[in-house]
């Protein structure tokens, strides 16, 4: 269950399954989110994702959480040079939107928080279309002229303003960006299929799909008739509602027992071997739980069942 195989994002080499840092300060303390961080460095991973939102939806915090307990355990290892930071910038309520004001103040904070001089992937976390493309793309231009950054993504973008953003800094010979991420995964699949897809097609860029997982509903735990104790169980059981929920869960079981893994272990491989598909991003709260993500990286899905889990999500 290793890691050690590398992917391209720009100029940056990643392992091919992203660690999500939305839980850490959340559903897993701090002791918890070391211990996921330690294992995952372990089993060979170097991509960890966060953002300066995480996790604001708690009682009690303020947003930056994920950020912080990143920050504390790459100064306790000292293994900074070792690692792929992804943060993200446009969501934390204080710092919403996407002036060059606010990305400035905010990769500021992010660094403080993460203890680092520097931001390997800096994402646009939810695109502002009230701030011209110009502004916010020439403010993220001087972040990598400046070190602060080296690459630049967008998550939660159109496609229209993708292209438009790709084609102003094909123009103006700046940065431009070098991955997307997308809400993306076996049982949602409108939302980066078509447009989007085939512009980061177009564009050799990157895609990094979050809610590879959906919510927790494609690690098999939610069956119909079992009550599951999960943050989000609400949201990840509402597919349970559908025949398409059922029969993606099915399949995904049936081709799980065949390879005698977890099902989120075949999910984040059918994931992976989407087209234009870099690397899935799922967290975890626990080592055990990473441990189920990890065994995806040793199983290779046929054509057939591919084609059976697409099928049963069409």
């Amino acid at each position: 269950m290793a890691l050690d195989t590398r992917k391209t994002i720009g100029s940056l080499r990643v392992s091919p399954l992203a660690l999500g840092g939305n839980v850490f300060g959340w559903t897993a303390d701090e002791t918890s989110s070391f211990a996921v961080l330690d294992a995952y460095v372990e089993a060979g991973g170097n991509f960890i994702d966060t953002a300066d939102a995480y996790s604001v939806w708690v009682e009690g915090h303020t947003g930056g959480e994920s950020e912080s307990i990143i920050g504390r355990w790459i100064a306790a290892r000292g293994n900074r040079s070792d690692l792929v930071i992804a943060t993200k910038v446009g969501a934390h309520p204080r710092l919403k939107g996407l002036s060059a004001a606010t990305i400035t103040k905010a990769v500021e904070a992010s660094l403080t928080r993460l203890r680092t001089d520097y931001v390997d992937l800096y994402y646009t976390h939810v695109d502002d279309e009230s701030v011209p493309v110009p502004e916010f793309l020439t403010a993220l231009d001087s972040l990598v002229t400046a070190g602060k950054v080296r690459e630049t993504g967008a998550s939660n973008i159109a496609p229209s303003r993708l292209h438009e953003a790709l084609a102003f800094s094909e123009k103006e010979k700046i940065s431009r960006y070098a991955a997307v991420q997308p809400h993306y995964n076996l049982i949602v699949r409108d939302l980066y299929e078509g447009g989007l897809a085939r512009v980061t097609a177009r564009h050799g860029l990157a895609v990094v799909p979050y809610f590879a997982l959906a919510k927790g509903f494609l690690t098999g735990k939610y069956l119909p008739g079992r009550q599951t104790d999960s943050a989000r169980g609400g949201q990840a059981a509402r597919y349970l509602e559908t025949p398409r929920g059922r029969r993606v869960l099915a399949t995904l079981h049936a081709v799980a027992a065949a390879h005698h893994v977890q099902p989120a272990a075949v999910a984040l491989a059918w994931l992976a071997a989407q087209p234009t598909v870099t690397a899935p991003l799922a967290s975890a709260r626990t080592p055990q739980q990473l441990e189920q993500l990890l065994a995806f990286s040793d199983i290779t899905l046929s054509q057939g069942e591919l084609d059976a889990l697409t099928a049963a999500s069409d």
